[in-house]
């Protein structure tokens, strides 16, 4: 049974430190067998626009723009196994980019709560597994926090349960290609991926 993955790079800087980091884990994932990757860029070859926060979703179940991806994209979300953001820290939170899709995934929550509604079948609640990967130029202690908040509630509403969390981030890699020069971060990057393979096949039943 092949592992359905699904990525997001959200970075306004293309190819920089937080891209590159998704790549590592990505590149590892893949040597894996019976992996397939989805890769999306945002603001490249799929297009989120900000919430409207107008509710409508509640009645609809579903988001009233259709100017943009996003109603496809949350159906990739749905199908996934795997769904993994990168965001670099902008402002002591994610990047406008991935805050978009986030705030959007208030459709997400509609169905739940409000329509009732499952996001995904029961039986596949615990075999999904959410990854946000993210780098920062600064070395604060609380860095990631805001960014954290943001994503677990994003993974929440996705249907993936806090356990099945994982967090992959680097600081103090500010300039655009830091992150190449830094001692841990590919090696960190390869064995979550790997690993996060590994842990799916097994919620999947196929170790």
């Amino acid at each position: 049974m092949v592992i359905h993955v699904l990525a997001f790079a959200t970075s306004p800087r293309r190819h920089g430190n937080s891209e590159t980091l998704l790549d590592y884990l990505l590149e590892a994932m893949a040597e894996e067998r019976e992996v397939a990757i989805t890769r999306h860029v945002l603001g490249e070859d799929i297009v989120i626009n900000p919430c409207r926060g107008c509710n409508a979703c509640e009645k609809l179940g579903r988001c009233i723009q259709t100017d943009d991806d996003l109603n496809d994209v949350l159906e990739e979300i749905v199908e996934a196994d795997c769904v993994v953001l990168a965001s670099p820290i902008f402002c002591m939170g994610l990047c406008a980019q991935a805050k978009a899709l986030v705030d959007r995934a208030q459709v997400f929550r509609s169905r739940k709560y409000v329509r009732h509604e499952p996001v995904v079948p029961p039986h596949r609640k615990e075999k999904r597994i959410g990854i946000f990967v993210s780098t920062a130029g600064q070395k604060w202690d609380i860095v990631f926090d805001g960014a954290v908040m943001s994503m677990d509630c994003f993974f929440h509403v996705s249907d993936i349960k806090k356990r099945n969390m994982r967090w992959l981030m680097i600081d103090g890699v500010d300039q655009k290609g830091a992150i190449e020069a830094h001692p841990t971060a590919k090696d960190q990057a390869r064995e979550m991926g790997a690993g996060v393979i590994r842990e799916l096949k097994e919620l999947k039943g196929e170790v």
